[in-house]
């Protein structure tokens, strides 16, 4: 049992799997491009990506980009997974690339999507100390000033922010008895004065997402992405592609620490035998396998879902692909990890970094609570 992919697709998977073999197929190439697991993105390897044009999969042919389906890009992100490609900057990149290609101006387009194609890292900020899950809570204040927008408050949890040259800034410009309304989506590059970038330090001692701090940062008029007071609903519907994104990689990391974890128990020996031989190990591996499987059916079956149906709201349906994903991602890496023992603990292997980066994945992006919450209301409850 597989996913029905074309032969073209069949060929795709197959380049980007043997790009990831190449460039960071051992664990020695892996920790000189990383600083020995310190970050998660190395700029040469995303930008030879660029070179072969993948980076653009998502983005109009008007700007540079291919314009691909769903299903190709989850195929680029579960490969690029499952090769642990240090290219972390993609998903946040692809999320605020798409925000752009619906909602950006012509100017904003050509600068921000042809950047995407290009190599160059995008990020989105939308989290606050106070407005997390419930970010129609958030605060940070955009006022109108004559002849533009001054920008005060604090952001948070803002991945990549610190290596990407502009930031999609959710902020507030009214507000009214819905919490909802009044939210406005800014461009905002980098290096913005009143912008500050810090650096929050996470688990393992990467420093991959960030605090914003705003203070009195002028934006010109143009600033604006969308709509003035439309940010919500221009947030709404871009679920389905987040999620989407989000789930890919999930995917990918599931497959590649099953595959890491598989070939420890066919090797390591006690009692005179492989460990994965003993009936205990052998139905854990089977159940891994079964539930990889079908979460690579669910991504894919919601990837040709939004295909069929672009502009059609998938609430339902990418809350469950993000739920799966993420949380088979964390099953399979913690049973790796019991499987092996001391060694699924030890910086030696990959299967620690596995757990690291599995964990967080059923927390942003919609925890996983948020999904069944969002998934059980579709239900009517």
């Amino acid at each position: 049992m597989s996913v029905d992919f074309t032969t073209e697709q069949r060929a795709f998977a197959q380049a980007v799997a043997d790009f990831c073999k190449r460039e960071a197929g051992t664990r020695e190439k892996r920790d000189k491009l990383t600083g020995n697991g310190a970050h998660n993105h190395n700029q040469g390897v995303y930008s030879k990506m660029a070179d072969l044009g993948w980076l653009g999969l998502t983005v109009p042919e008007a700007y540079g980009g291919s314009d691909a389906t769903m299903v190709d890009m989850c195929i680029l992100l579960e490969e690029t997974a499952r090769g642990m490609a240090p290219i972390g900057a993609i998903g946040p990149t692809l999320i605020t690339g798409g925000a752009y290609a619906k909602f950006g101006t012509e100017a904003q387009k050509e600068s921000v999507l042809r950047g995407i194609v290009g190599g160059v890292s995008q990020s989105i900020s939308m989290s606050e100390p106070e407005a997390g899950s419930d970010v129609g809570n958030l605060s940070t204040k955009a006022e109108k000033t004559s002849g533009g927008w001054v920008v005060n408050g604090q952001k948070t949890w803002c991945s990549n922010a610190h290596i990407s040259e502009n930031i999609l800034l959710v902020a507030r410009t009214s507000r009214g008895e819905n919490k909802h309304e009044g939210l406005t989506m800014f461009h905002v590059p980098a290096n913005t004065p009143g912008l500050k970038i810090s650096p929050i330090e996470l688990m393992g001692g990467q420093k991959e997402t960030n605090d914003l701090y705003f203070t009195d940062c002028v934006l010109p008029e143009d600033a604006v992405v969308g709509e003035v007071g439309g940010g919500w609903r221009q947030l709404m519907t871009g679920l389905n592609f987040e999620r989407l994104i989000l789930s890919a990689m999930a995917l990918g990391a599931a497959e590649r620490a099953f595959e890491d974890v598989l070939g420890f128990v066919s090797q390591r020996k006690q009692f005179g035998r492989p460990i994965g031989t003993f009936q205990a190990l052998r139905h854990r591996i089977a159940d891994l396998a079964t539930e990889i499987e079908c979460t690579k059916l669910l991504v894919y079956s919601v990837a040709r879902q939004a295909d069929a149906n672009p502009d059609m709201m998938l609430p339902r349906e990418a809350s469950m692909a993000k739920l799966k994903a993420t949380e088979t991602a964390r099953r399979v890496a913690l049973d790796g990890m019991q499987m092996m023992g001391g060694y699924g603990y030890a910086a030696e292997f990959d299967m620690e970094k596995h757990v690291r980066s599995a964990l967080v994945s059923t927390i942003f992006g919609g925890t996983s609570e948020i999904q069944r919450d969002i998934i059980g209301k579709t239900y009517g409850l």
